[in-house]
């Protein structure tokens, strides 16, 4: 599971002016060379963390009291919730862990639904494993083996279409060990004789579990990846 720092965690929640919408935007007069510095900070602080924002499970926070937060806090006031920081700091935890843990139950509970109306569709194998595949090209070429190299071209997909990776993209082929990625990945390549062309979907358990490789790939996500096998290169 990802894990947040606890000085990025309160950075964000007493820099509330980040979380900003068209309603919610402050306005302010700059009259002297000292405002437009305190204002060029404070807006350096939200831009640096509106790429961490994203990472948040569950939804934004309450602005009015992000910015009430940031506001009070810059002034010399104390927290007004009955704890000291360091028990601020250990509610903020708590609160990111639960929110995580259930994220990534309900990422689970979508992943493992999808896959069971998807193993009745045509042409959908499901292997012991719970992998499933469905054969785009048939190749002629010979099948590698888990310790040995391969050539790719792939995409890598959420469940709602959205792309995460894709050599394609790049107008480059991957090449990497077969032991050295996802188990899904080599159970399935495996089964791929070069020129093949597969989907593969892949259950969480065989993709990255609880941890979350990037800010788009939730914990417990399923993922579905188009592999195409150019090449295999034996072990020696």
């Amino acid at each position: 599971m990802k894990k947040f720092s606890f000085l990025a965690i309160t950075a964000v929640v007493m820099t509330g002016i980040a979380f900003s919408s068209c309603d919610s935007k402050k306005s302010v007069s700059l009259k002297s060379g000292l405002d437009s510095v305190s204002y060029i900070i404070g807006a350096s602080y939200g831009n640096g963390l509106k790429e961490n924002i994203k990472t948040f499970p569950g939804s934004p926070g309450n602005v009015d009291a992000l910015v009430a937060g940031f506001v009070n806090a810059a002034e010399g006031d104390t927290i007004h919730l009955g704890m000291d920081m360091q028990a601020a700091q250990a509610y903020v935890q708590e609160y990111f862990q639960n929110a995580q843990t259930r994220l990534a139950e309900e990422t689970k509970a979508e992943g493992d639904k999808f896959l069971e109306e998807n193993k009745t569709k045509s042409g959908v194998i499901t292997t012991l494993s719970g992998l499933q595949y469905k054969v785009i090209t048939e190749g002629t070429g010979i099948k590698p083996a888990a310790e040995d190299t391969v050539k790719v071209h792939y995409t890598g997909k959420l469940l709602d279409g959205t792309k995460f990776d894709s050599s394609v993209d790049r107008g480059e082929p991957a090449t990497f060990p077969l032991n050295g990625v996802i188990r899904g990945w080599s159970e399935g390549v495996q089964l791929m004789p070069v020129g093949s062309k597969y989907i593969f979907w892949v259950p969480a358990d065989l993709a990255y579990g609880t941890q979350s490789p990037s800010q788009l790939i939730k914990p417990n996500s399923t993922l579905e990846f188009e592999v195409e096998l150019l090449e295999v290169t034996k072990a020696k």
